[in-house]
């Protein structure tokens, strides 16, 4: 595989989060706007300077519909819909529209208020997840997302041995860290009996092993190197990006015990022309403490198999020899749907030093993961000071 040699260097410079947790007083538009004005403030630009924009939230003309309302006439625009990893395939696709010189600055948004309509009660769109096409197939054996991820972890038990309490240690490494960060939903720390001990929702997953349901929104604007130099914070680089899909019907899932992260995150690290081992901040969809465990072997941090004994050891917390989801993650900080920019956006202050108590001394390169639908699509990216 040749390594990318982009025409243009491509930097992340803005990042924000809207407001997130228990928003209850927004809709799913407010906060892209908020996210989206922060992150432009954040660079030092204004939506003026937007001429691509990139988002997949519900609707069958999502992006059209919030340009709109940002205020935005994009000439260049994604609406591609992989999941809960496709922030990190538009990393990719502005990065290539970029180099190409088919935009200059993109802007990334993402919003939603999926705590909020569950309180209320209130039904949100369907975002294509429903028993249409081949996944019509699974539907009168009553696969619900959850228990696909369970299937994979009691596979990855019986081929491998990997214990519950493995599992879990993901779990308190997550709450480890969500302690540390003011933003997080819960901060309180967990022992893994704690998050053994809570309801099963699908054996062999509690629901601490179980990412938690919140409000929030993210966004992050993506530019050229000539505009980059102009920005207001440090231009975060983006080094390498790779994506990849799987599978919607469980039956063809080649392997339960495998990641698409495999392809995704081979094709990034030999563009960016790094290793596993040269990464000091790892930020991971982490849906259920599953998906974390198989994004690791894929993208090389370990053995395919050896998961379990490899995270057992705290390895994951901030403070530890492998920080991830330094933020807190899915399972403890912020999930309001589609995680993958929320990944991006810690990925990046984590890279530019601004993580107060949960910063990881001299971070210097990140690897991002975003996993979509039930390992269905994966797209990883390597970041850059």
């Amino acid at each position: 595989m040749p390594r990318w040699q982009p025409r243009r260097r491509v930097a992340i410079v803005g990042a924000a989060l809207s407001d997130c947790g228990r928003v209850d007083d927004k809709s799913a538009f407010q906060l892209h706007h908020q996210a989206s004005k922060r992150a432009l403030a954040d660079a030092g630009l204004t939506k003026d300077d937007v001429d691509g924009f990139m988002s997949a939230s519900a609707g069958i003309m999502a992006p059209v519909e919030l340009a709109e309302y940002l205020g935005l006439r994009p000439t260049y625009v994604d609406g591609t819909q992989v999941g809960g990893s496709i922030w990190e395939f538009y990393v990719e696709h502005a990065a290539a529209a970029i180099a190409e010189g088919l935009a200059e600055t993109v802007l990334l948004v993402y919003g939603s208020t999926a705590r909020a309509d569950l309180k209320r009660k209130r039904r949100t769109a369907n975002i294509g997840m429903g028993a249409a096409g081949p996944t019509q197939f699974d539907a009168p054996f009553g696969h619900s997302l959850i228990s696909k991820y369970a299937m994979a972890a009691r596979r990855h038990m019986f081929e491998f041995g990997t214990t519950i309490e493995q599992l879990a240690e993901i779990s308190a490494s997550a709450y480890y860290n969500a302690s540390f960060n003011p933003e997080a939903y819960y901060q309180e720390q967990l022992t893994i009996e704690q998050i053994n001990a809570t309801r099963m929702m699908a054996d062999p997953l509690t629901a601490k092993h179980c990412c938690i349901r919140s409000d929030g929104g993210g966004a992050v604007v993506i530019t050229s190197e000539e505009r980059a130099r102009d920005c207001a914070k440090t231009p975060i680089w983006v080094l390498g990006t790779g994506e990849a899909v799987s599978h919607t019907t469980m039956s063809e899932w080649i392997d339960f015990t495998e990641s698409p992260a495999k392809q995704s995150g081979t094709l990034a690290f030999e563009r960016a022309g790094v290793t596993p081992s040269d990464i000091d901040v790892l930020q991971l969809y982490d849906s259920y403490t599953i998906t974390v465990l198989l994004t690791l072997e894929a993208l090389g941090f370990c053995e395919k198999g050896e998961g379990g004994p490899f995270v057992a050891d705290g390895k994951l917390r901030f403070d530890g020899v492998l920080p991830t989801n330094t933020d807190g993650g899915g399972l403890a900080a912020c999930h309001p749907g589609m995680r993958g920019i929320f990944l991006l956006v810690e990925a990046v202050r984590q890279l530019r030093g601004e993580c107060g108590p949960r910063q990881v001394p001299g971070a210097e390169l990140a690897c991002v993961n975003g996993t979509g639908g039930w390992f269905t699509s994966a797209g990883t990216t390597i970041l850059g000071r």
